[in-house]
């Protein structure tokens, strides 16, 4: 057994029997979290500005405290660009995590030498749990990728910025930076082709045994590396075994990656965001990722229906319930109070407390009351993929609102790997699936007011092609499930099969 992998076993073990016991007391360490976040900032601007010197219990902190997006503070992060220290958390951030949004521009999201192990730990730790259960180690001595954004980092305000998957690479350990693919060079190369033909020249000859990103970015490496090799992935990497993803729900894209790769393999899911990495994969056995509740971070949860309300129901962990779609809330150490990150998340699990997460609160359909989200649409076309041995490489649903042309519908928009014999059979599986888990959509087909979905099949390597022409192919940038408008409808129309 070599070196790395060897050690790492009693470090697995350790690790993971602390990760259990605090399975055991996740509720009271959510209340010392906030304990310790409400003592920390109560002399900061934010902190002088909402009254934390009279927090005493989350009852006193939500009548203090409102639900803010980025909108709301952008005035506070402003204020740090400008110099200034003490605004949302002691001192200033060491970083700025650069995303976009999708009505702010730009967002520059403070991490802060407090909330930085929460981005490095909780990786490391959704590893460890896998190798302490499952006692596969000797991944840890080949070759890992993580496919990300580039680690250049700008000055804004004079704190170093850039993606938080490009800052997370400065804080690889050195023990691992042998073992890390690719080269720093290729890594820096802002132009998704080109760095993705680089790491396919670098690594195509490896001994790959870890492969780590966001799905449909690891199927085009993949894709890639098929077409120079002539190999399924398995064939190319024999001892790859560990798939790490996230970002978006892996079960759409699950079928075809593990096709490309041709054999069984581990799959290691994780919840990271650039305001915190919010849960992981602990078991390969257990449904859901294990919630984050003792990494700096008091979560707070909306039922996801009341998340535009002016004055919505607001939880803590101890009040939520298995099966409610809640909108996430968070409070951390890098200065985010009552944030929507913008992401809704469903409970399988209380004991421990394990998620899902079903969706975004503004990726939704609601043109006509129906209120469709992402877990109900994936749900729906992923069985009747399976049942009609269909593949599917992407997909995005937007409403079609028609005028005296008939009844209005969802337009599915999806490009298939191997596509139905018969697709207008096919939407109609997806139809009933949908129809099935969600009431409203139900009612409003069966009232006549809605006719059946109707699917565009987009052309091979079409959703790629979108995403190049408005620059945002590559990195982190993902396809919404869901557009309650026609925006990305109208764009992909000359991506879209006659």
């Amino acid at each position: 057994m070599a070196i790395k992998s060897f050690l790492a076993k009693p470090f697995a073990g350790y690790i993971s029997k602390q990760i259990k016991k605090g399975m055991e007391h996740a509720v009271e360490d959510q209340q010392s979290t906030f304990n310790h976040l409400i003592k920390t900032a109560v002399k900061t601007e934010f902190g002088a500005a909402h009254g934390f010197e009279n927090i005493k219990t989350y009852d006193d902190f939500k009548k203090q405290v409102p639900i803010r997006d980025y909108e709301a503070f952008k005035t506070y992060i402003e204020r740090i660009k400008e110099g200034k220290h003490n605004v949302l958390w002691k001192g200033q951030p060491i970083y700025f995590a650069k995303t976009s949004g999708t009505t702010s521009g730009v967002k520059y999201i403070p991490i802060t030498k407090d909330s930085i192990p929460n981005h490095i730990n909780t990786a490391r730790n959704a590893l460890l749990c896998y190798m302490a259960e499952t006692g596969n180690t000797k991944f840890a001595d080949g070759k890992l990728i993580f496919l990300s954004g580039s680690p250049e980092l700008e000055r804004v305000g004079g704190i170093p910025t850039g993606r938080l998957s490009g800052i997370v690479n400065h804080h690889v350990p050195k023990y691992l930076r042998s073992n890390q693919m690719p080269s720093y060079e290729t890594n820096c190369i802002e132009e998704w082709e080109e760095k993705l033909d680089k790491i396919v020249a670098e690594t195509i000859n490896q001994n790959m045994t870890l492969i780590s990103g966001i799905p449909p970015w690891m199927q085009m490496y993949f894709d890639r590396l098929m077409e120079k090799s002539g190999k399924k992935i398995g064939e190319l990497f024999p001892e790859f075994s560990v798939m790490v993803q996230g970002g978006v729900n892996f079960e759409p894209y699950k079928a075809k990656l593990i096709e490309s790769i041709g054999k069984k393999i581990d799959t290691i899911e994780l919840f990271p965001a650039s305001e915190g990495f919010f849960a992981f994969q602990d078991s390969q056995d257990a449904e859901g990722l294990l919630l984050n509740t003792n990494s700096g971070i008091f979560f707070e949860f909306i039922p996801a229906a009341e998340i535009f309300n002016d004055n919505p129901t607001r939880l803590s962990l101890k009040d939520v319930k298995v099966g409610e779609n809640y909108a996430l809330i968070i409070n951390n150490n890098a200065g985010l109070w009552g944030y929507n990150i913008g992401d809704t998340v469903k409970f399988v699990s209380t004991n421990p407390y394990r998620l899902i997460v079903s969706g975004r609160t503004k990726h939704y359909i609601s043109a006509f009351g129906e209120h469709v989200i992402g877990e109900e649409v994936e749900a729906a076309i992923l069985k009747a993929a399976e049942e009609d041995n269909v593949h599917i490489t992407e997909f995005t649903v937007a409403p079609m609102i028609t005028q005296n042309e008939g009844k209005s519908y969802h337009e599915w928009f999806i490009e298939f790997e191997h596509a139905p014999t018969d697709i207008s059979q096919f939407a109609h599986k997806i139809n009933n699936n949908l129809r099935n888990k969600n009431v409203y959509y139900d009612d409003l087909i069966a009232g006549n007011i809605l006719q059946e979905l109707k699917i565009s099949a987009v052309k091979k390597n079409g959703f790629i092609d979108y995403m190049k022409s408005i620059g945002k192919l590559g990195g982190q940038n993902k396809l919404p499930r869901l557009s309650n408008d026609r925006k990305i409808a109208e764009a992909l129309q000359p991506f879209v099969e006659n």
